[in-house]
């Protein structure tokens, strides 16, 4: 470009100087107003005007940024628009050269959301360590929303239809407009302290930003994070998102969605049920077999060590050692007489008489030996069977019953040992020191 002369500038340099210093001025701008004038050529870039009541700007958004417009822009539409401002040299037209755009309303709305959530999320409230869990069966369900809506129905039908057994309270609130976050503020904290509900749900059917903008008030979304009551929050529509649905212990898509997630299905629980059932009573069979397996075994050992087939067994094994002693005794004597007789027989042969003089004084010392030591062996062995039995008369019921008291039994020999064992009306075998009484139970009583 040549240089000026003179001063004097051409106006491509004057224009090029007046591009310099907007963009240096207005190095980013926030411009809201009307569009007019929207064009949308085949290059895919867009271009509109600005306009008030008073002025116009011309605007240009250039592609990629158009594609990422989340509204489709029309003549008349109010819009927010941030960009740089400059000036297109070849005509000396000022413009603003576009970064994005959005619908004005909403947007400064977003704008506001996006800030408080922000500040709410840096102080914890939207933490999932301090969201509670619900109970697992909600007993009584309290439903902050307006009476009229469609959304209080939707929740009512699903809750009777899945789990006629709980009882809901409809706690009446506005849902928009500018006292609705107080409402529901007010009716929130006086449900919680009233300590009434298992769980509370906050719900309303879908609409605008704007429409569910009470649900983004910074005091509602507090009072929810301090409540004492799980809070389930179900605004709008699945894809719609507020504040209190990111402080509440559960967010559901959709007022009929959260009904679901509050309560069981009833052919499930009965299902349920029917089945825990059916693992009680397998479960009492078992104990009660293990049981009875038990008292078999115990009766089995019981009957084992009763004193008297205890006795019985001892008093066998005492005729069986005793056999054993005589044949012994008897088998050793018959062999002492064997050599006595062949002793003689040789005495006889030899015929000394002094030898079987001195072999018949031996005999006659040798023959009380044995007996003597059979007596003592004899002596022993009673005296022993009269210690086992006085030990087993010490452990004997027998002896408890001598001393006065009495052994209840069934007629088939089971011992009554406890109130349970014996029922009104039974028969019962009363064991005495000296008989047997037949008893019939007649009360039950215990002290």
């Amino acid at each position: 470009m040549p240089a000026p002369t003179d001063n004097v500038l051409t106006p491509s340099q004057l224009n090029v100087l007046a591009r310099n210093l907007l963009e240096d001025a207005f190095p980013l701008v926030l411009v809201e107003g009307e569009i007019c004038n929207l064009s949308r050529p085949a290059s895919g870039h867009v271009y509109l005007t600005l306009k008030d009541a008073r002025a116009q700007v011309r605007c240009a958004l250039f592609k990629p940024k158009s594609q990422w417009l989340r509204f489709q822009p029309r003549d008349g539409q109010r819009v927010l628009a941030r960009g740089r401002l400059t000036l297109y040299e070849a005509r000396g037209d000022y413009q603003l050269i576009l970064d994005s755009m959005e619908e004005a309303g909403e947007g400064a709305l977003r704008r506001a959301f996006d800030e408080l959530k922000a500040k709410l999320q840096a102080e914890g409230l939207f933490d999932a360590a301090r969201k509670r869990p619900l109970p697992a069966y909600v007993r009584r369900l309290g439903v902050l929303t307006s009476p009229s809506g469609a959304a209080v129905r939707d929740v009512l039908s699903v809750l009777a239809r899945r789990f006629p057994l709980l009882e809901v309270e409809v706690l009446p609130v506005q849902v928009q407009g500018a006292t609705a976050a107080a409402q529901v503020v007010s009716m929130l904290q006086r449900a919680a302290a009233s300590g009434r509900f298992d769980a509370l749900l906050v719900a309303r059917g879908g609409g605008s930003l704007e429409d569910l903008w009470s649900f983004n008030d910074e005091a509602l979304v507090r009072a929810i994070a301090a409540s004492t009551v799980p809070v389930v929050s179900a605004v709008g529509h699945e894809t719609d998102f507020t504040l209190a649905d990111f402080a509440a212990d559960l967010r559901a898509p959709t007022p009929s969605v959260a009904a679901e997630l509050l309560v069981p299905e009833r052919a499930d629980l009965v299902a349920r049920l029917r089945a825990l059932q059916q693992r009680l009573q397998s479960h009492h069979l078992r104990r009660l077999r293990d049981a009875m397996q038990r008292a078999d075994r115990a009766a089995l050992r019981l009957n084992a060590l009763r004193p008297q087939a205890r006795l019985q067994q001892l008093r066998a094994r005492q005729e069986v050692a005793m056999q054993r002693l005589v044949s012994t005794f008897n088998a050793r004597e018959e062999r002492r007489r064997a050599r006595l007789r062949h002793a003689e027989a040789v005495l006889r042969a030899m015929a000394p008489r002094r030898r079987l003089a001195a072999l018949r004084e031996r005999l006659a010392m040798l023959h009380p030996r044995p007996q003597a030591a059979i007596a003592r062996r004899l002596q022993r062995d009673a005296l022993r069977l009269r210690g086992l039995a006085r030990s087993l008369e010490t452990v004997s019921p027998l002896a408890t019953v001598a001393r006065g008291y009495a052994i209840l039994q069934h007629e088939d020999g089971r011992v009554v040992r406890t109130l349970g064992d014996a029922r009104v009306g039974d028969p019962l075998d009363a064991r005495l020191a000296d008989g047997t009484l037949r008893v019939r139970v007649e009360g039950a009583g215990s002290s």
